[in-house]
């Protein structure tokens, strides 16, 4: 009887230790390919904060949106369905959380280091911050460089634009962006856009050049315009609940991989751009254009009013906070 019972607590004992020491686990979900800036960074992380927790964290990268659309990720997010996204800054807009629409106005930064001015200081920590009464902790700016305009026409004057349906996301900046140069936005998961593109439900979107590759829209696109004419970043973030309940010691290695995995991927973005630039020109199927001086001039006169026109939604302090940031 005795032998039984202590046969009996050790194997509780033994389940007990078990449990203690199954993995953490994240689940991390995006909705690009894995060998964009996003995709790789995500898989970068995964590798440091494993090694970094003694794989006591165990990082599952679900991308392509194999889980959840553009739509979707959010609300999993906030039910605690998954732990961790990337999503574009374009989506917390709709969230209620307008200011990160700012990273949508056209023109806004002259520069990567324009941009990182603010992305990487005060402003960006503050808009971080904004995050938590939504149950979000955010914990880091991921970089994917500046857009170029696609179409199955030259997309060389504003004047082009007129009657065309241009894919964009959830936004009402780009949706006024598109609206200053004379086309028609229309709102699209981006799982869809390549479909959308391909059937002529719309006529063509904007990208940056990596996203545009590595999904094959170049294959269904006949022109490239190298406008350069916004930013498309995005914030990595976690459940809030989930995050505030890790060990502290798990919290700050996994702090840890995240600085190095954003310092990756800030390396890799502009890089991976100009590789997936270069290969749409060898494909042969697109013809990439550079708008010259004076369509470029006459892009920002069309579109920097844009800027003016949000004030009341994103608000009139911040988007002067950040052009005088980024004029530094």
């Amino acid at each position: 009887m005795k032998l039984n019972a202590m046969l009996l607590a050790l194997g509780a004992a033994l389940s007990i230790n078990a449990y203690a020491q199954a993995p953490i686990v994240i689940k991390f979900s995006h909705v690009v390919a894995t060998d964009t800036p996003k995709g790789q960074a995500a898989e970068r992380f995964k590798q440091l904060a494993e090694k970094a927790t003694n794989g006591r964290v165990k990082v599952e990268v679900y991308p392509n949106s194999q889980l959840y659309k553009d739509k979707e990720e959010l609300e999993a997010l906030q039910l605690g369905a998954v732990q961790m996204l990337a999503p574009s800054l374009a989506k917390f807009g709709p969230l209620g959380v307008k200011e990160f629409e700012a990273f949508d106005l056209p023109y806004i930064f002259p520069s990567k280091t324009a941009l990182y001015n603010v992305t990487e200081g005060e402003i960006g920590k503050g808009l971080l911050k904004k995050l938590e009464p939504k149950g979000i902790t955010g914990l880091a700016f991921w970089d994917n460089g500046f857009k170029v305009m696609s179409a199955n026409k030259p997309l060389h004057s504003v004047a082009d634009f007129k009657g065309q349906k241009m894919r964009i996301q959830s936004s009402k900046v780009l949706d006024a962006q598109m609206r200053a140069l004379g086309a028609n936005p229309q709102v699209l998961a981006f799982s869809e856009v390549y479909q959308a593109l391909q059937t002529g439900v719309v006529d063509g979107t904007e990208n940056p050049p990596s996203n545009m590759y590595t999904q094959k829209m170049h294959e269904v696109q006949k022109h490239v315009t190298v406008s350069n004419h916004g930013y498309l970043g995005y914030a990595v973030i976690v459940n809030k609940k989930f995050w505030d309940g890790l060990p502290a010691d798990i919290r700050a290695a996994l702090d840890k991989a995240m600085k190095d995995a954003t310092t990756f991927e800030k390396a890799i973005a502009q890089r991976d751009n100009d590789m997936a630039l270069d290969a749409i020109k060898k494909a042969g199927k697109t013809e990439v254009y550079t708008p010259s001086v004076k369509e470029q001039a006459e892009w920002r006169k069309a579109l920097l009013p844009v800027q003016k026109d949000m004030e009341g939604r994103i608000g009139k302090d911040l988007i002067s906070a950040i052009n005088k940031e980024a004029a530094k």
